[in-house]
């Protein structure tokens, strides 16, 4: 792995036009066409696309097309994990997403994150933040998770929920931002 993945993945400051990173970006494009070509219906063929994909895919995962993500390599999915369609994964941080955790359509998993300050993020200089999300966690379609969460194992994120901090096992969060209800 070379320095700029390195720092990357790490969460430390990177750019993005870095040569290496934009050839593994190219890359996973060319999978992610590969994948995407694949039917629905063709679960064999597309767990091995998945498995060639992502750092690790557990068993029976079923993820419908179109499916977006970065670069893969900081997948990480549990056994019996069902995404929906139109799913963007902004994988530059690694992502975990647990056993038996159900993702509707359009959600957004975004590890890329900027500088807070101006002057450092007018130098074109990343970030990322690895987002979590626990077994069993239900998640509605159009939820975002930002960079840097945690997802509790049982939670649910309502339908288009924003969720910018962590949500604890067991809760049920909505809104923008979320919060917890009940």
């Amino acid at each position: 792995m070379g320095d700029a993945w390195d720092r990357m993945v790490a969460g430390e400051l990177y750019r993005a036009d870095d040569p290496e990173l934009l050839a593994r970006a190219a890359g996973c494009a060319r999978a992610l066409d590969r994948l995407n070509a694949i039917s629905d219906a063709d679960r064999d063929a597309r767990h091995d696309a998945l498995a060639a994909l992502f750092g690790h895919v557990g068993e029976n995962v079923i993820i419908r097309s179109p499916f977006y993500c970065d670069y893969g390599r900081n997948i990480s999915i549990g056994d019996g994990v069902f995404i929906n369609f139109g799913a963007v994964i902004l994988d530059v941080a690694p992502v975990r997403i647990g056993a038996g955790t159900r993702i509707g359509p359009n959600a957004q998993i975004l590890t890329a994150d900027h500088p807070r300050d101006p002057e450092t993020r007018k130098t074109g200089l990343e970030l990322g933040r690895p987002i979590t999300i626990a077994d069993h966690v239900w998640i509605g379609g159009g939820a975002i998770i930002l960079p840097g969460v945690s997802v509790g194992e049982s939670a649910i994120i309502g339908a288009g929920a924003v969720v910018t901090r962590d949500v604890l096992p067991g809760a049920t969060v909505m809104g923008v931002p979320a919060r917890p209800i009940g």
